[in-house]
């Protein structure tokens, strides 16, 4: 399906120019003779790209209403203004407007063509980052039942109502992304683009170009991350990596709501939601030099701490059935087994987080798909490099010890692990594992098991 130009302009020889260069070049075109006729075609039908003329015979700046008009209605349309009356302060206030592109009378045909075909990949672009993000945010969920994460939700709640700069601080792989998404997701914001940009993938050379963009001398633009967020929420990974040259510049656009682009001579003036995110210790980062202080205190107006998942194992068996579930779904494959009480889990510190559980599934899912538990169970701690009360091994050990001992070892290290999953509270490790709590306490002080609350 070709893609759809709306054209707009009072002139019927520039409109049957513009149509006769579009429709050559493969492009389906409708137009409008004036403002009131433009409002019907745009209300009837929006284009995948408007093509306008600032002046319509009712005003000097009834095409940037139209603009207006169109992007209340999807920012995400690329248009582009003409003018044969143009000056420079008229190409600032369209491109502030929301305008893709502006190009002055008499045009080249050539130079036109380059402009449509930026806004056609623009527009996919934005359509094809707006289906992934809808994917995302409907992939993944905040799964877990530990205090954190309960408190977590509340926050996301809180904060997608506000429009505060957050400062998410967490080990890799613990969701610091997934949180910015779903706090994106319920703003006012939502219906914007959310940009990531990650501060520890960029080459230092090109940071400025990321963030600001370029106006090169052939009169294109390359958008940075600021204007591709417009009106959205810009995620800044790892900002801490950011060197402190182009962190001085990040700070004067927080201060002044403005910035030029590399090359360009006006001010861009920006409406972004800023997150940032770091695994490192920022404050150390401060000290040592290596991040501005006063960007800092810009950035941190609300933080969010994420825990490592070694300190709420009691969300390792939801978050297991969750990706499972997930998994088999996505891969088309049949349910797999995994036992959730293997001890291997709840021992092991999970460097990797939540992302290092998910590989650990879906690796599981590849190796050994409706398999025995006992060879999930060597997956899980040929993986996890965990030798579980389950293995063959220690079954095997077990047999050269008197009953009484192998039971008494088993029991030692079933309870040990329960208590550690549900953090040492005797009422829920009882109800799990199906005794009373009185009766648990006698086991545990028999088998001279400490450190419990």
């Amino acid at each position: 399906m070709s893609t759809e130009i709306l054209v707009i302009d009072d002139n019927s020889d520039i409109r049957s120019i513009l149509l006769s260069i579009l429709k050559d070049n493969g492009y389906h075109v409708r137009e409008a003779r004036d403002y009131h006729h433009a409002l019907s075609e745009i209300d009837k039908k929006l284009p995948d790209i408007a093509i306008i003329d600032v002046k319509l015979g009712i005003g000097d700046t009834d095409g940037i209403e139209l603009l207006n008009h169109i992007k209340k209605k999807d920012n995400d349309i690329p248009v582009i203004m003409i003018s044969g009356h143009a000056n420079i302060q008229m190409a600032v206030n369209s491109l502030k407007s929301g305008a893709f592109e502006f190009i002055q009378k008499p045009f080249d045909s050539e130079r036109l063509i380059n402009f449509v075909k930026r806004a056609e990949e623009n527009h996919k672009l934005k359509k094809e980052n707006k289906n992934l993000q809808n994917k995302l945010f409907h992939s993944y969920e905040l799964i877990g039942i530990s205090d954190s994460i309960t408190k977590l939700r509340e926050q996301i709640k809180k904060l997608s109502s506000t429009e505060s700069r957050i400062f998410i601080f967490g080990p890799a792989g613990s969701g610091k992304e997934l949180v910015a998404r779903k706090i994106h997701k319920g703003s006012i914001r939502s219906k914007n683009p959310f940009i990531i940009l990650n501060g520890a993938l960029l080459d230092p050379e090109k940071y400025e170009l990321e963030l600001f963009g370029s106006e090169n001398e052939n009169g294109t633009i390359n958008y940075g991350a600021f204007e591709k967020a417009s009106n959205g929420t810009l995620l800044i990974d790892e900002v801490s990596e950011i060197p402190l040259e182009t962190q001085s510049k990040i700070l004067r656009v927080l201060t002044d709501q403005k910035f030029k682009r590399i090359n360009g001579n006006h001010d861009i003036s920006v409406s972004v939601r800023i997150i940032c995110t770091s695994s490192k210790d920022v404050r150390k980062e401060i000290t040592n030099g290596n991040f501005r202080e006063d960007l800092y205190h810009r950035l941190n107006v609300v933080p969010i701490v994420l825990e490592p998942l070694k300190n709420r194992v009691e969300d390792i068996p939801e978050l297991i059935k969750y990706f499972k579930d997930k998994i088999s779904q996505n891969n088309n494959i049949s349910n797999f087994n995994i036992v959730l009480d293997n001890p291997s889990f709840f021992d092991y510190d999970w460097p990797g987080n939540v992302r290092e559980l998910r590989n650990l599934v879906e690796r599981i899912s590849i190796l050994s798909p409706n398999e025995k538990s006992i060879n999930v169970n060597k997956i899980i701690n040929d993986s996890l490099k965990k030798i579980s009360p389950y293995d063959i091994e220690k079954s095997e050990k077990n047999l050269s010890v008197p009953l009484k001992e192998a039971r008494e070892n088993f029991e030692k290290n079933y309870l040990s692990t329960q208590l550690k999953r549900f953090k040492g509270n005797i009422s829920k490790t009882a109800d799990f594992i199906g005794m009373e709590r009185s009766a648990l306490h006698r086991k545990l002080k028999s088998l001279r098991i400490k450190g419990i609350n």
